[in-house]
């Protein structure tokens, strides 16, 4: 697949079966480009497009890369903006656009980040979780169904602002020109020291991450780095030890980590492996999902009439225990990636409870 046919800012759909059951959608991270990012060159090879649909070819999927504005000046704190914040609203709307066109609002989603293009997917699942406006309401469907996320590289830790900042900069040496550094130290600086918006980011994540099932991948090899080689993002960082969460290591350096050029390269059959057993187990959890989220607005649009016209119609109390009832059969898979509770007392919406060990692990 040439570069030319992929867009470089939003969606582009690279590849789709007759019928797809699944969407996969890949986000790149800090200077990074919709193709480039995923792709090998001598040999010229797009894995998106050329590997991944012949290993999954029993599935029905159809495959999308998502590309932003992802300079330095995307991930530092603005004095008016949250840029992240922005970039993660683009990719709920264009992603909710595109599926709505597709009819396919409810179909499953799983996302392949890279570096801190996991970052923009983590604050766009917030963003759309947040969401409960009724004209508002399919930006929440990017939340209701997303079943995976697979991050490769990508940064977990929390609150160190020392650590965050020498992190941070290593990640832009990494994956800039040297030239940059030269012409824009005030844009590195700024990376560096202003990351205040990075740190909430894991920070409100961690409420949530028990719904997704997740895989962190970590690098293996170090890059040359101002004179010395070393790894960008660390181990601890990037793949942290969490109850139910899968980890590995690519034997790649954090820029190659997410590009293969055949199936033997390093890490592409474990990332092949994990979107298909996520594809083959994502739609009957994610219709089970939303049944419960139409049941929970149908109580929420009950309470709001309630408001208006007294007691005239049934009770909170009454419809909760009707939807409950519809509720009681057993929902292992949903239950085993934090779904949502099976009674809604008091019209809340669901609390997903945060595991210790993600708590501590995230908030270092």
């Amino acid at each position: 697949m040439s570069s030319r046919k992929v867009v470089q800012y939003g969606l582009t759909e690279v590849y789709a079966t007759s019928d797809p059951v699944v969407d996969i959608v890949l986000v790149h991270g800090l200077n990074g480009h919709p193709y480039n990012t995923w792709a090998t060159h001598k040999p010229d090879v797009y894995w998106p497009n050329e590997l991944l649909p012949q290993t999954l070819d029993q599935q029905r999927i159809r495959i999308l890369t998502y590309g932003y504005d992802a300079g330095v000046t995307a991930f530092t704190d603005g004095t008016s903006k949250d840029k992240i914040h922005n970039h993660a609203e683009h990719l709920a709307g264009k992603l909710v656009a595109n599926r709505s066109l597709k009819k396919a609002l409810e179909r499953p989603l799983i996302f392949v980040c890279h570096s801190l293009g996991g970052l923009v997917v983590k604050r766009c699942l917030i963003y759309c979780k947040s969401v409960r406006h009724p004209h508002l309401e399919r930006l929440r469907s990017i939340y209701v169904s997303t079943y995976g996320i697979l991050f490769l590289g990508t940064p977990h830790n929390g609150s160190d602002i020392a650590r965050w900042g020498t992190l941070l900069q290593s990640i832009c040496s990494a994956m800039l020109p040297k030239k940059f550094f030269d012409s824009s130290p005030h844009l590195v600086e700024a990376l560096r020291t202003n990351n205040e918006t990075l740190q909430n980011i894991n920070r409100l994540f961690v409420d949530i991450i028990g719904r997704f099932q997740i895989y962190f991948f970590h690098e293996s090899r170090p890059m040359d780095l101002k004179g010395t080689r070393q790894l960008v993002v660390e181990e601890d960082s990037a793949a942290p030890v969490i109850e139910g969460v899968e980890r590995m290591g690519i034997e790649r350096d954090h820029s190659n980590m997410c590009k293969f050029e055949d199936e033997t390269s390093p890490g592409f059959d474990v990332v092949a492996e994990a979107l298909m057993r996520y594809s083959e187990a994502a739609p009957p959890v994610i219709q089970m999902r939303w049944v419960e989220e139409r049941q929970l607005r149908d109580l929420e649009k009950n309470a709001a009439a309630r408001e208006l016209l007294g007691e005239s119609l049934p009770s909170a109390s009454q419809s909760t225990t009707s939807a409950s009832a519809g509720l009681s059969a057993p929902l292992s898979k949903a239950d085993s990636i934090g779904g949502p509770p099976k009674s809604l007392p008091n019209v809340e919406y669901e609390v997903e409870e945060v595991d210790d060990e993600a708590q501590r692990l995230f908030s270092r």
